[in-house]
């Protein structure tokens, strides 16, 4: 088993009603990090949570909230997520990004030619 130790996980932290250019901001980033090759990008969106402001966002119903958290995850060498650092500190207005070494053992399957 090969893992390779070389590879970057980047989070992206912000909240599901932020925009750029009239799109989703977490669409937004996973168009770019696609654009940019970035090896793969996920959205996660959270049911509960708060930030800076302190104030909790719930996706229970009795406390519904139209501001769920949302964290983008990327997985590629530190020089692909280097390359999307620019695109998030243009773009990225509330929030914010963590970035840690992780070992990655990949399970290609049968790629995907579309979406």
């Amino acid at each position: 088993m090969s893992i390779r130790e070389e590879d970057v996980l980047l989070r992206v932290f912000t909240g599901e009603t932020q925009t750029v250019h009239g799109r989703a901001l977490y669409e937004a980033i996973v168009l770019e990090a696609r654009r940019i090759g970035i090896a793969g990008a996920t959205v996660i969106r959270g049911v509960y949570g708060y930030g800076a402001s302190r104030k909790l966002h719930s996706a229970k119903l009795v406390e519904l909230t139209e501001d769920l958290p949302v964290i983008v995850e990327m997985v590629d060498t530190i020089e692909m997520i280097n390359e999307m650092l620019p695109w998030l500190d243009a773009n990225l207005k509330k929030g914010f990004v963590t970035m840690e070494k992780v070992f990655v053992k990949r399970f290609p399957g049968n790629q995907e030619t579309s979406l």
